[in-house]
């Protein structure tokens, strides 16, 4: 029998947070290595529970979940979507607007698939969560990659986005809170996006799943609430801000200038329909979590669990030499920047793979997140303060060994 081969529409798919490192840091794993994983935010892994009104109240539900639901959601999940969404002063929307999904994720790829034709181009944020460049690509859409600049503190930049806009550009992504920079994006940056959308006639896609985790007493902003004249496509769950990534439950809502998409919006019920209905038990914690004590307060706040564990990976990595790093408002990452004259890197990958090996600790390299030089590599400050202190002390070490073995910084050639 002949090789059966992958589908050419994968050819240019990568997804490096659960890719060929992590791979191995499962083999290593099974041969009895403990390995730090600071690659994926999943907040479970770290202790980080549910709130315990929103468990008891899939529990209570279970024996109502077995049967198919609306294809589009639990009316009153939607409910409370739609009142979440008056709380955010997004205009006009009403419980049909929105879509329940497993998770944000796959209401990202439907999205995409309800929109694109081959060769229309999305713009995405350069770096990015990679699935938004996957489910453009999987669309048989092209994504074009703005920049977000580092020394505006990772803000994306206007002009470069206006730059890759073509006759084919169809939609701008917007991630904030940013994952993976930790970015929160000021009103007016938000501003000048929508009237670049409004100006070539695109659709805005905000990706706002961090929108509760913030630090400093900062305050986010969802940018649907700040036009009506633009077609705004929503997306947030409970995975972050309510600590529930395995119930897969994540929600998207159209809104701004429906009028003039209703056949795309027809598109998206037919997917919708396609999947039959998202996973029910979950959608029954929707209510509870979004008209609930908000106890992701509690640990953002100065004092706060995460909010401690931020600062103590901001110091110690601003502390190692040859590394930089813009200290995040919001989220659960930082993406930390390698000084290329000290550590003249060619292969972000291949650095990830001898971290792990050397110290036992899993990372993922800037380009996994579509960042284009290998200078930069995405930290998850989710273990407590003794792991995480353990965690970058190894980082720490690592990079000492690399510069030693490579004769560079303090270590090179006099």
């Amino acid at each position: 029998m002949e090789a059966i081969l992958k589908s050419n529409k994968l050819l240019n798919i990568c997804y490096e947070i659960r890719g060929p490192i992590p791979e191995r840091a499962r083999q290593m794993e099974e041969e009895g290595h403990r390995i730090i994983k600071l690659n994926i935010g999943n907040l479970a892994n770290f202790g980080f529970d549910a709130p315990e009104e929103v468990v008891q109240d899939v529990i209570r539900n279970l024996a109502n979940a077995a049967g198919y639901v609306d294809s589009k959601g639990l009316f009153q999940a939607r409910k409370a979507i739609m009142h979440y969404t008056q709380q955010k002063n997004i205009a006009d929307v009403t419980v049909d607007d929105i879509y329940i999904g497993n998770g944000a994720s796959e209401l990202i790829v439907m999205s995409m698939q309800g929109l694109l034709n081959t060769g229309d181009e999305v713009l995405v944020p350069m770096p990015d969560y990679p699935l938004w460049t996957a489910a453009v690509s999987l669309a048989g859409g092209t994504p074009r990659h703005y920049l977000c600049d580092e020394a505006d503190g990772w803000l994306p930049s206007i002009s470069d986005m206006r730059a890759k806009i073509t006759p084919k550009t169809r939609a701008i992504v917007v991630i904030n809170p940013n994952n993976p920079t930790g970015a929160l994006y000021p009103d007016s940056v938000l501003l000048d996006i929508i009237a670049l959308a409004r100006e070539f006639g695109l659709i805005i896609y905000a990706d706002e799943i961090y929108d509760k985790v913030l630090y400093d007493g900062v305050s986010h902003t969802s940018i649907a609430s700040l036009a009506d004249d633009v077609l705004f496509v929503t997306f947030n769950g409970l995975s972050k801000n309510y600590r529930a990534c395995g119930y897969r439950s994540g929600w998207m809502i159209v809104s701004g200038e429906k009028h003039c998409a209703k056949d795309y919006i027809e598109g998206l019920n037919m997917l919708a329909t396609m999947r039959l209905c998202a996973n029910v038990p979950s959608q029954y914690a929707i209510q509870t979590a979004l008209g609930g004590y908000q106890s992701i307060d509690d640990l953002v706040c100065e004092g706060g669990r995460l909010a401690k564990q931020r600062d103590l990976a901001y110091s110690m990595l601003s502390a190692m030499p040859g590394v930089s790093v813009v200290k995040p408002q919001a989220a659960l990452y930082m993406f930390p920047k390698l000084d290329p004259e000290i550590y003249p890197v060619s292969d972000d990958q291949q650095l990830m793979l001898e971290l792990l090996q050397d110290e036992k600790v899993l990372l993922v390299q800037g380009t996994g997140f579509n960042w284009p030089q290998h200078d930069h590599f995405r930290v998850v400050f989710l273990p407590n303060l003794d792991d995480l202190t353990d965690a970058l002390n190894r980082v720490a070490r690592f990079l000492t060994q690399w510069r030693k073995r490579h004769g560079t910084g303090e270590f090179a050639a006099k």
